[in-house]
């Protein structure tokens, strides 16, 4: 985030980024608007641009407010209680669903963002996407007990499954044009956390 866009006031800052969450959201990268982005904030595109080195650096900064969102949402006081595996991903997933369906453009946002192959930001966002899984799962799941776990059974293995389950429920809908709905993955991942705490928990904690 550029030192020039951190002195605008909140209000401003937040019209910008929910401009452009809206326009990055329904558009792919190389599409969207600077010029629609800047008619939706109410400020010329040059101004834009004297707030933001690029449109990458502008669409860098929306991932980040992004992912922001996402975790001051996420992170409570009751997520540094939990102590089990599987209640902790319900428990974090779950709340992450309740803020993406209150927010529909980070939704189709985070969609994009993740799924960007092609694009000029896709490089970026791979690296960002990659640590951010390993910090959350740092930060989150240092507490969990181990001990519940089979011999063989490495819980950060399960932990990135259960992200690749989830991300492929959304890739397949994302390629066939249907729509995302997050009921449905709610429902699923809680499915997939039970499938999976047959297969690595020891028979006595399930």
């Amino acid at each position: 985030m550029s030192e020039r866009f951190k002195e605008l006031p909140e209000k401003k800052q937040l019209s910008i980024l929910r401009a452009a969450i809206e326009v990055f959201a329904k558009y792919e990268y190389k599409k969207a608007s600077t010029d629609l982005i800047a008619s939706k904030a109410g400020v010329s595109k040059g101004l834009l641009f004297y707030y933001f080195h690029n449109k990458k650096d502008l669409y860098l900064t929306v991932y980040e407010y992004v992912k922001r969102i996402i975790t001051e949402g996420v992170a409570d006081s009751r997520l540094l209680e939990i102590t089990d595996f599987f209640e902790l991903i319900t428990y974090t997933t779950m709340k992450k669903i309740k803020i993406l369906s209150e927010n529909p453009y980070i939704v189709e946002f985070s969609v994009r963002s993740f799924y960007s192959d092609r694009e000029e930001i896709s490089g970026d966002l791979k690296m960002k996407s990659k640590k951010d899984i390993e910090q959350n799962y740092n930060q989150y799941f240092n507490k969990i007990n181990l001990y519940k776990f089979k011999e063989n059974i490495n819980p950060s293995e399960i932990f990135k499954m259960v992200i690749w389950l989830i991300d492929g429920y959304i890739h397949e809908r994302q390629m066939n044009n249907e729509p995302l709905c997050l009921d449905t993955i709610s429902k699923l991942l809680i499915n997939w956390t039970e499938m999976f705490k047959q297969i690595a928990y020891k028979e006595e904690y399930l």
